[in-house]
């Protein structure tokens, strides 16, 4: 069996997720503090957006942005010399796409089940915003942050659509477990894909495990203060 999408999808999910973990707490912080309920309507839909299309639909939209003879990735490729379509960093970018609205619907539910009480106290107190970010918000959300993070690497991991339009089916390059599973398939090598199968199956179970132990904690914890 070739281990290079073992290896190819880890590092993918492991980028990517460092990437979207940041982002989707940032922009679940920016839109719980909006005041105006229109744009706030307005951001999270752009924001929930690639969890409700289709992948090929996301990956499509990444295709037109840095295929070679779009404006962005002749820019990438005249100024960086660097090649984004069908490349690894094309994969992580998909990853990121497609990965991010879990991460930011679980930072927001996280944040917004903060009692306002605390964050009422804070700013009685002359906290800025940012602060009350920090102090307040942040280490009380942590427990649903942390989940959204672990769905979101798992999300990342079982990647397909959007990669195989922006990255393609490169073997040792692109090809991750899911893209190596589509191929044993249609090599016919059913046994080779039932191996891909059971390594992705074990990594999202033993996420999801991880994701019930951490709530299972911090429930106890909760409940013994």
């Amino acid at each position: 069996m070739d281990w290079s999408p073992i290896w190819i999808s880890m590092k993918t999910a492991g980028l990517s997720i460092l990437i979207t973990f940041f982002l989707g707490i940032f922009a679940a912080w920016r839109v719980v503090s909006m005041k105006n309920q229109g744009w706030k309507a307005i951001w999270d839909g752009i924001f929930t957006l690639p969890l409700v299309l289709p992948p090929t639909v996301a990956g499509y939209f990444l295709l037109y942005l840095f295929g070679v003879k779009r404006p962005l990735g002749r820019f990438f490729i005249e100024y960086f010399g660097v090649r984004i379509a069908f490349s690894w960093g094309a994969a992580v970018i998909a990853a990121v796409m497609m990965s991010f609205p879990l991460m930011y619907r679980s930072a927001r539910g996280a944040l917004e089940q903060v009692d306002p009480d605390l964050t009422d106290a804070a700013r009685t107190l002359g906290m800025s915003e940012w602060r009350i970010f920090r102090k307040v918000l942040l280490p009380n959300g942590l427990p649903g942050i942390v989940s959204g993070g672990i769905l979101a690497f798992a999300r990342g991991l079982g990647e397909f659509g959007a990669t195989a339009m922006i990255a393609g089916n490169i073997a040792g390059k692109t090809r991750t477990l899911p893209m190596a599973v589509y191929a044993e398939v249609a090599a016919g090598n059913m046994d080779s894909a039932f191996q891909y199968v059971e390594i992705i199956v074990i990594i999202a179970l033993g996420s999801i495990l991880l994701m019930n132990y951490g709530a299972y904690r911090a429930e106890k914890k909760r409940r013994h203060r």
